[in-house]
């Protein structure tokens, strides 16, 4: 199982150098999700993202070849921001939930 969104794993704060503290707290935050994994014989992975211009650009350049194609679940007009974050909290959108700004 990979995560972007839950806990750090236990190798994240031994690779940033944490000390003790940190690296217990982490532990602590992170033992239900191993509990879990484990239960399902899943290795859990976190990842830590940084925004990068870059790779947004490269990103971007794929998309207009067309050597990747997003999925797109629904299009909202930007006034329509409220139903937009109502449609992702029902957790059925399958794809991208975009706002189209004027």
């Amino acid at each position: 199982m990979i995560s972007l969104c839950g806990p750090p794993d236990r190798d994240f704060a031994r690779r940033e150098g944490a000390g003790l503290l940190v690296r217990a707290a982490v532990w602590l935050m992170s033992r239900k999700v191993y509990a879990a994994s484990a239960q399902t014989g899943a290795t859990y992975c976190w990842f830590f993202t940084e925004p990068s211009g870059e790779q947004l650009r490269e990103i971007a350049e794929l998309v207009d070849r067309g050597a990747i194609k997003p999925v797109i679940d629904r299009e909202f007009p930007f006034e329509q921001l409220p139903a937009a974050l109502a449609h992702l909290e029902t957790g059925r959108a399958r794809g991208k939930v975009v706002l189209k700004v004027k």
